[in-house]
């Protein structure tokens, strides 16, 4: 994404200054930018990198809410800083991601000043939604071995895919003793070999079908 993403939108002069006076901000892989009761403090743009928002039940049990990506935004800090609403997740940044943050005040000033702003946030939003209920589509009603195998094909690089079995667990929704289990059922089909920490796709093709196949 351009550090001057914000030059499509039909914004004053003035507030095109200030968004380019905003700093740039280098995070490296594994800082932590929000935990559960925090308020919001700032609109996060992504300019380059990854981060992701999970969700932590009383069970200890998480999953993995959304990532936000260049051009993407994130649902809970739009809710925050509109709604007052605390964060629910935690959030942090999976691989060394560029960012600007947007002050609150700064915010709410363009979303009340600015029609261009306010049309970027809110169909950004929207679109967080629609993955949203992707999500919990998914997790309610898809089989697990479909899930998984998903998840396996989006994670991999070349045929690699490097994540703990807690990590696929809460991508997908589920429990890491049944990851466990279904990777093993993969393993002995001949899917995948696995190792500590990575899983290599033997068969991609396979595990395509199954992730395509019906509920």
């Amino acid at each position: 994404m351009s550090s001057a993403w914000f030059q499509p939108l039909d914004m004053s002069a003035s507030n095109r200054a200030a968004m380019a006076a905003l700093p740039h901000r280098h995070l490296p892989a594994g800082t932590l930018l929000f935990h559960p009761g925090d308020p919001a403090q700032a609109f996060v743009i992504v300019l380059k990198g990854r981060i992701e928002v999970m969700l932590t039940g009383p069970s200890g049990r998480e999953i993995l809410l959304y990532v936000v990506e260049p051009g993407q935004t994130c649902i809970q800090t739009t809710l925050g800083l509109m709604g007052d609403q605390p964060y629910s997740g935690e959030a942090a940044t999976a691989t060394p991601c560029e960012v600007v943050l947007i002050p609150k005040p700064l915010f709410l000033s363009l979303i009340d000043a600015e029609p261009g702003f306010r049309r970027f946030v809110m169909q950004a939003f929207g679109a967080r939604m629609a993955d949203l209920t992707h999500l919990l589509e998914r997790v309610a009603f898809g089989r697990i071995e479909q899930r998984l195998a998903a998840a396996l094909l989006d994670l991999a690089q070349g045929a690699l895919v490097q994540a703990t079995h807690a990590d696929l667990a809460a991508r997908i929704g589920s429990a890491r003793e049944v990851v466990s289990r279904r990777l093993e059922g993969f393993a002995r089909q001949g899917w995948v070999s696995i190792d500590r920490g990575t899983v290599t796709l033997l068969d991609p093709p396979a595990l395509r079908h199954l992730a395509s196949q019906p509920d």
